[in-house]
């Protein structure tokens, strides 16, 4: 957000672009990830506003919403106490590059588009929290409830 505050004269008198890196977590929260959730539904809600209040100036506002992509990120990420997360669960070769990634972003920058969602599950995760938001609940949560020691576990009671 200051980053922006103060870039922005810059970005309005060239007409440029603020761009968001979000997540489907901006658009659907997900169970034991709340914190980052909320920190996705902040920004698009802070670039929501403030894309309608540059319309006049010519400056662009967007987000683009990635899914996993393959990159070192998960072998330094940092569990919450602090210990090395370690190995992850997801398939890299099957995620999407880095520089796949970068492509779509500066396409989407010159097309100007006001939001990217990058990956087919992602457009129909959007899609089905908006139409069928409490199918969607049970269909997230059991996708987090497969996950390994996931925390969901907690709650579920034998009695």
């Amino acid at each position: 957000v200051y980053c922006t505050k103060f870039a922005l004269p810059s970005i309005i008198k060239n007409k440029g672009v603020v761009l968001g890196v979000s997540s489907i977590a901006g658009f659907r929260g997900l169970p034991a990830r709340t914190g980052y959730s909320a920190s996705k539904f902040a920004m698009q809600g802070f670039l929501e506003a403030l894309r309608t209040e540059l319309l006049p100036t010519g400056a662009h506002v967007m987000w683009v919403s990635p899914g996993f992509t393959a990159s070192n990120i998960r072998n330094v990420a940092r569990a919450a106490d602090g210990t090395s997360q370690g190995e992850t669960p997801l398939e890299e070769g099957k995620l999407m590059t880095a520089e796949e990634c970068a492509r779509i972003i500066f396409d989407s920058i010159e097309k100007r588009k006001r939001v990217v969602i990058m990956t087919g599950q992602g457009k129909l995760t959007v899609w089905m929290n908006k139409l069928f938001g409490g199918l969607a609940d049970k269909l997230v949560y059991k996708h987090f409830l497969k996950e390994p020691n996931s925390p969901l576990l907690k709650y579920i009671t034998n009695g």
